[in-house]
């Protein structure tokens, strides 16, 4: 990577996965503060959970308008454009004077705060040869802990201040500090490989031809989708699942079932390694083995044990983690100079995948209760799953014609 001298600066992996995990809570903030969020505005709670699948559009439509200018743009100039939309955008949805207004703030906050889909390309480029799923790891520790500690926090500070929006402004503070801090440790200059002087709209029309060109993107993308898919049906709803008897749960304590999942994260590194050693896919069945039996715990005992969901939720958080540094790891070795487009296209599919997910997991919530959301989440895996074992068969009958 072509950057100022001293780049990469001592600390700058642990810095920016940080960064990814202060700036991906605030995606997952309104999960715990659904049920406070519908009391306020007298709405339902499908209507409320409209934010968390606005969350997940937002970050979708973040990802694909605005990471493909990574391949060309100063690191540290966009980094610091996004954060200070972040702020404001966090201000403005503290502030929601409706339910359908926090809806479309929140889609904005989310679509200015992909920033770990910038951070993560860049640490990868600086990263030794071998090392890139260690790399990965360690910038997935630090987003799938700020997945699950935004949760247990904005959960706690709504209960102790007696509103959800201390929350969001609390979110606003945290991405003022990162504002000031976090840039100085990005590489000044871009890439020398990066997309240079290609236009914007060139960079947004070459996505199609990147998921057309690699079939291993098109395998994690789908992956992505899938696993994401079935964690976020189960998060969406599950705080309107612990609101019911026998639970009689609030925000905080909701909130709280994200930091039951913090040992997942810890095992980042430990994936990361699997990847580099014995290859992506070997990754992902272990993800996606580990989410189904999550939910086969929650079908059998998520209805009367906190326990089994402490359980199941430290299975889905490994499962998601895991998957998404195989596929990361995938993706990021097939085109130095895309990268970033690369990482695009997939995470538009993993969000996408993420709205849908938040979607059928309220659905299957409105009518089938707590065991229709586990059905909705096995669905989901099946389909991934499914994927993988066809384009695995496909791909050894091609080499199997060669030989």
């Amino acid at each position: 990577m072509a950057s100022s001298s001293g780049y990469p600066r001592r600390g700058a992996v642990v810095v920016m996965a940080a960064g990814c995990g202060i700036t991906v809570g605030n995606v997952y903030i309104c999960q715990p503060l659904l049920p406070a969020m519908a009391v306020t505005f007298h709405a339902t709670p499908g209507a409320a959970a409209l934010v968390a699948t606005a969350a997940q559009i937002g970050y979708a439509i973040g990802i694909l308008l605005v990471i493909p200018m990574a391949d060309r743009a100063d690191p540290r100039k966009l980094i610091r454009i996004l954060l200070g939309l972040t702020c404001l955008m966090l201000v403005c949805a503290g502030l929601s004077p409706s339910i359908n207004g926090l809806a479309l703030l929140t889609l904005l906050v989310s679509t200015v705060t992909v920033i770990p889909q910038i951070l993560i390309p860049i640490a990868v480029s600086s990263a030794a040869d071998g090392q890139s799923g260690r790399v990965i790891g360690a910038m997935q520790t630090g987003l799938v802990l700020g997945i699950l500690l935004s949760r247990a926090v904005s959960g706690a500070i709504a209960q102790l201040s007696g509103t959800w929006r201390a929350s969001y402004f609390f979110s606003a503070a945290l991405s003022a500090v990162l504002f000031l801090t976090l840039p100085m440790y990005l590489p000044e200059r871009r890439p020398a490989d990066a997309a240079g002087d290609v236009s914007y709209r060139s960079l947004l029309a070459s996505l199609p031809g990147l998921l057309i060109k690699w079939r291993d993107l098109q395998l994690s993308a789908v992956l992505g989708a899938t696993v994401f898919g079935a964690f976020s049906a189960f998060w969406a709803t599950l705080a309107f699942h612990l609101a019911l008897p026998p639970f009689n749960l609030g925000s905080a304590q909701a909130g709280l079932f994200g930091l039951y999942g913090a040992a997942g994260a810890i095992l980042a590194p430990v994936c990361g390694r699997l990847a580099d050693k014995y290859g992506s896919t070997t990754v992902n069945t272990i993800s996606i083995a580990m989410a189904a039996i999550a939910f086969a715990v929650f079908f059998v005992a998520g209805d009367a044990s906190v326990l089994a969901i402490v359980i199941g939720v430290n299975l889905l958080d490994f499962g998601v983690q895991s998957g998404q540094i195989a596929n990361q790891a995938r993706i990021f070795k097939l085109d130095g100079t895309a990268r970033a487009r690369l990482n695009t296209v997939y995470m538009v599919f993993t969000f996408g995948g993420g709205a849908l997910g938040s979607t059928l997991g309220s659905w299957a919530w409105t009518f089938a209760g707590w065991r229709g959301v586990c059905w909705a989440g096995l669905s989901l895996l099946a389909v991934g799953a499914l994927f993988m074992l066809t384009r695995g068969l496909s791909r050894v009958r091609v080499i199997e014609a060669h030989q």
